[in-house]
């Protein structure tokens, strides 16, 4: 029977017989998607200095991975690739979604990164950037005093650790 699931990280809904292993939408593992009627779901957290200084930057990190994505699916000179770094891009985007919503921010922020049209060096830039940002999430969810961004952080590095393995794949 399809039911109606909602990812606990990103808010969003999703239609079928089973949750999905990972949101179709953020990346999260199976573990954070619930029926929808049983999800907790907010993104109104009250912010302290540092966890409001690293959801800035965890938008920014965001905003920025995002916009290299999509650079490189329409630059890198390879279809694949092209296909990777495009999923890729949508699930940045939604990450920053979610700390526009934390931010209580109007819009998402544009990026401007560039990339390369060489596959191999965008799958090497991309392997920097997700160990830079499975870095910071690592730290900023021991930092952080609430247990939504907690949530939140310890979910992402889970979600840019398989964005790592998908480069570290293709760099063999």
């Amino acid at each position: 029977m399809v039911k109606l699931w909602r990812c606990e990280i990103c808010g969003d809904p999703y239609v079928g017989e089973r949750p999905p292993t990972n949101c179709p939408f953020c990346g999260a593992k199976t573990l954070y998607i619930k029926e929808a009627k049983q999800a907790k779901v907010s993104f109104d957290v009250e912010l302290n200095e540092k966890d409001k200084a690293n959801a800035e930057h965890a938008l920014q990190v965001e905003v920025s991975n995002a916009a290299f994505y999509f650079c490189a699916a329409k630059k890198t000179d390879e279809e694949e690739g092209k296909l990777l770094f495009k999923a890729l891009g949508k699930v940045e985007a939604e990450h920053a979604a979610i700390w526009r919503k934390i931010l209580k921010l109007d819009k998402v922020p544009e990026g401007h990164d560039p990339c390369h049209v060489s596959n191999k060096e965008n799958l090497e830039d991309s392997h920097a950037r997700e160990t830079r940002a499975i870095e910071f999430y690592k730290q900023a969810a021991v930092e952080s005093q609430s247990e939504r961004l907690k949530q939140i952080f310890t979910a992402l590095v889970e979600i840019e650790t398989d964005h790592l393995h998908l480069s570290e794949e293709r760099l063999k």
